[in-house]
């Protein structure tokens, strides 16, 4: 993790550049500096240090913005432009995004803050911020052309309004959305009480990401903008598993966790170990009487949830979306399954004729994991990722929480693999086993078996349009 430190060091080096292109020299005072990361890890909460206090988040794989006070009013400066980000170790996306980074920086208020924000357009086209689920004067809400002129290349326009509910919300642009949002502009608002809240409780570990997802052919780095659902990178904050971070906590810590969806399908996330209370949408919080136990709770398009829970079981417990396709990475929509078909022979004489043959998965995806085929240059392995017992088989929305006894209040490292109890771990039973009883009926009272044996069943198919008596076998 970097300090708040480094990371103003990098703004300084970076911020003055940035700002220039939008506003002339004179003006530039009147600029809080804009800060830009460029670094892939999760930064450390960022405590205020002006303001009304608050418990800070941490942004998984990515950082809160900081601010300036003026007047009694809180000065953030967005800066939207086309950045790199390292997706994975060793895979890097052209994406475009705010402040060095897609998505942009988290930023934090205190519900009644005056806020003030600049946002500098660096992109080659016009853009607008849109602040969504905000309440706010109508002139800033941020729709190109229906409640504001576009923000064209090299301008900078300034947006201000009043915190005036707490939550979680997000920020994105209203202009060319089909492009930009593809691309990854995109971030994170949060508004926290201003007092104690009858519906939001303290926490110890306060966790937030989006959900985002992407088609990058292999080998290329630039987003395909006209997919509408077959993307190919499931993200979380633009991080494919094993590049997301794990999220770390102390035995017993009340956890929050703030996921946003802004990809083009729902996403049932899925938590092991533990069961969680769905607290919070981007409507508010949820009245107590309408919460209820879960382990999975479905997030779709342009919603917020919010879960909590207590970390009382020891481990290192998965977290990820359960459609079964978003935890695998460079997914393919065209590859013929290949289950239960002998390729001895075959892929050797194939490989002088097409080099980069593979063999995919006679025996079931899971072979992917441990074939050393050559990849392109800018991508990853479909699933990877290596635990304590192995290959963990998983790619994209994935992630882990990791649960210690051992873990200091406020530290958010890495504390390792879990070391388990002697014989509380799975393993191979090396005793005899009996044969499955199986039923013999052929069927049962709703569907009885048919009286005459069983024998051989020719099958014509007619296509249409055939000629008679051209059916196919």
């Amino acid at each position: 993790m970097n300090s708040r430190r480094q990371l103003l060091k990098l703004a300084g080096m970076a911020g003055g550049a940035v700002a220039a292109a939008g506003v002339g020299r004179a003006a530039l005072a009147a600029l809080p500096e804009p800060v830009i990361q460029a670094h892939a890890d999760t930064m450390p909460p960022l405590v205020p240090n002006t303001g009304r206090p608050y418990d800070p988040v941490v942004t998984l794989n990515g950082w809160t913005l900081p601010w300036r006070m003026i007047d009694g009013v809180k000065e953030f400066h967005l800066v939207a432009e086309p950045v790199v980000r390292e997706m994975a170790p060793g895979f890097k996306a052209h994406l475009w995004g705010y402040n060095g980074q897609s998505p942009g920086p988290t930023i934090e208020v205190v519900e009644g803050d005056r806020v003030r924000i600049f946002v500098t357009n660096r992109l080659p086209e016009h853009t607008s911020v849109h602040w969504h689920g905000q309440r706010l004067p109508n002139g800033m809400d941020g729709v190109s052309g229906l409640t504001q002129p576009a923000i064209e290349p090299g301008k900078t326009f300034v947006y201000e309004f009043v915190a005036r509910r707490p939550g979680t919300f997000m920020y994105h642009p209203h202009a060319d959305e089909m492009t930009q949002l593809a691309m990854g502009m995109m971030g994170l608002w949060i508004t926290h009480p201003k007092s104690e809240h009858p519906l939001i409780e303290r926490v110890d570990r306060d966790f937030c990401f989006l959900l985002n997802a992407y088609d990058i052919e292999p080998g290329s780095y630039t987003p395909r903008i006209m997919t509408m659902l077959d993307f190919n990178l499931w993200s979380w904050n633009s991080r494919i598993f094993p590049g997301i971070d794990s999220l770390n906590v102390r035995t017993h810590d009340k956890v929050r966790i703030r996921i946003g969806n802004l990809t083009m399908t729902n996403h049932p996330i899925h938590l092991h170990g533990h069961e969680f209370m769905v607290t919070g949408t981007d409507g508010g919080p949820v009245p107590n009487n309408a919460r209820w136990p879960e382990v999975t709770t479905d997030i779709a398009v342009g919603q917020m949830r919010q879960i909590e829970f207590v970390a009382d079981e020891e481990g290192d417990w998965a977290l990820h979306c359960h459609k079964s396709h978003h935890t695998m990475n460079a997914m393919g929509h065209g590859v013929p399954t290949m289950i239960g078909v002998d390729h001895r022979g075959i892929a050797g004489r194939l490989t002088k004729l097409i080099p980069d043959y593979m063999v995919m998965g006679e025996r079931g995806m899971a072979d992917m994991t441990e074939m050393p085929m050559p990849l392109p240059e800018n991508t990853v392995p479909m699933m990877t990722g290596q635990g304590p017992f192995g290959s963990v088989a998983m790619g994209g929305m994935f992630s882990v929480l990791k649960v210690r006894s051992g873990q200091a209040r406020g530290d958010y490292g890495d504390p390792g693999w879990y070391a388990h109890p002697p014989g509380s771990v799975a393993r191979e039973y090396a005793g005899a086993t009996a044969q499955p009883v199986r039923a013999a009926a052929a069927g049962g009272q709703s569907m009885p078996g048919s009286s005459s044996p069983a024998g051989e069943v020719e099958v014509r198919v007619r296509k249409p349009g055939a000629h008679s008596g051209h059916g196919q076998h």
